[in-house]
């Protein structure tokens, strides 16, 4: 079953050093990819010396608390403090975003060993500090990494979005579905390429809706619920039945507009129906699409602790359960059998799935 599957991986069944070891055949700075499953490990002899293990983590817009894709990576960084002892130490940017480089200079400067940037907008305030502190190992998640000590951590996200896909169409009896994205940007053009190549592998002739809150450049559109409420809400007046969100804090209004609407909705990031607080907008999401930052955060540091160097990118995909869906509520469960092959299919390479529209 889905649930196991990821039981698994959020327990660390998967050894520790193999996810993030990567780093330790890098050094070129050249952006190199690893996938996860095939990472070799970190060799304990090139450990840190001496002192406590000091976690810096600099949130995206939005910070701790957005339900989603922040408060994963604060999650990864809890377990790394209760399982590795690890020092933590977080930090949330302007609602602009404008200080993130500020942020990393602060960690740095506070003694903050390895540092993490969570979100691709970290990525060249990322390689400013690493040419600033050569003596610091960074990560950025999904954002390449741009150092020889800067580790790239990325996701699969149209692999995930395309088995969301393939549950919103068996979901949908119209075969009417919608697609909410934060920021018209390449990051969130993957989760609608997969969402819309899953839709359209069990219905062809699915009618996808799709609106963006925000051009390119401009990051409100992941935290603007009133503007996702008012996209949804749109779409389910001219009726679809699911609508997918890839929009940060923008989905609590496409949850609140699936709830006036008696309708459905497919998280993301998280598993949303776990994270939300309202118990009338959980009832709404049907599942939501995992991307495990989580694992992608505990993994570097862990790695790290082992002495794994950056200069390299780890590809955290269906393989190795880094994105998937969430079982929470059981409205999947009767579809399980049909998502569990779309993602063997995927697995095994015989469905390639698109990272563009």
């Amino acid at each position: 079953m889905l649930s196991k599957r990821f039981g698994r991986l959020a327990t660390g069944t998967l050894a520790g050093a193999m996810l993030m070891a990567a780093a330790a055949c890098g050094g070129s700075g050249s952006g190199g990819e690893t996938t996860a499953s095939t990472a070799p490990s970190a060799d304990s002899s090139s450990a840190p010396a001496g002192g406590a293990l000091k976690v810096g983590l600099a949130f995206d817009i939005g910070g701790r608390g957005d339900k989603s894709f922040n408060d994963a990576a604060y999650a990864g960084l809890e377990k790394a403090k209760a399982e590795l002892g690890a020092e933590i130490k977080e930090l949330s940017p302007a609602s602009d975003g404008s200080n993130r480089g500020e942020l990393l200079t602060q960690l740095a400067d506070a003694g903050y060993n390895p540092i993490i940037g969570v979100g691709f907008a970290y990525g060249e305030d990322i390689k400013k500090a690493a040419e600033e502190y050569p003596e610091i190992q960074f990560a950025v998640v999904d954002s390449a990494s741009n150092a020889t000590n800067v580790t790239g951590l990325l996701f699969a996200e149209e692999q995930g979005s395309y088995l969301a896909g393939v549950a919103a169409a068996l979901k949908a009896e119209s075969g009417h579905v919608g697609f909410v994205g934060g920021v018209e940007n390449d990051l969130i053009k993957k989760f609608q390429a997969g969402f819309e190549a899953g839709v359209k592998s069990v219905k062809s002739d699915a009618k996808i809706d799709v609106t963006y809150l925000t051009p390119d450049g401009d990051f409100t559109g992941f935290r603007a619920p009133d503007k996702g409420k008012v996209a949804a809400e749109k779409m389910y007046q001219d009726g679809a039945e699911i609508v997918y969100h890839a929009s940060g804090d923008s989905g609590l209004g496409v949850f609140q507009a699936a709830a006036a609407a008696k309708k459905k909705a497919i998280g993301v990031d998280s598993d949303q129906r776990q994270t939300v607080k309202e118990t009338n907008l959980q009832e709404v999401i049907m599942t939501s699409m995992l991307k495990r930052v989580d694992v992608g955060v505990f993994e570097f540091v862990k790695a790290f602790q082992g002495g794994a160097k950056g200069g390299t990118d780890v590809i955290y995909d269906l393989k190795v359960d880094g994105v998937g869906l969430s079982t929470t509520g059981g409205e999947i469960d009767d579809i399980a059998d049909k998502i569990e092959a779309a993602q063997k299919d995927i697995v095994d390479g015989k469905i390639t799935v698109p990272t563009k529209p």
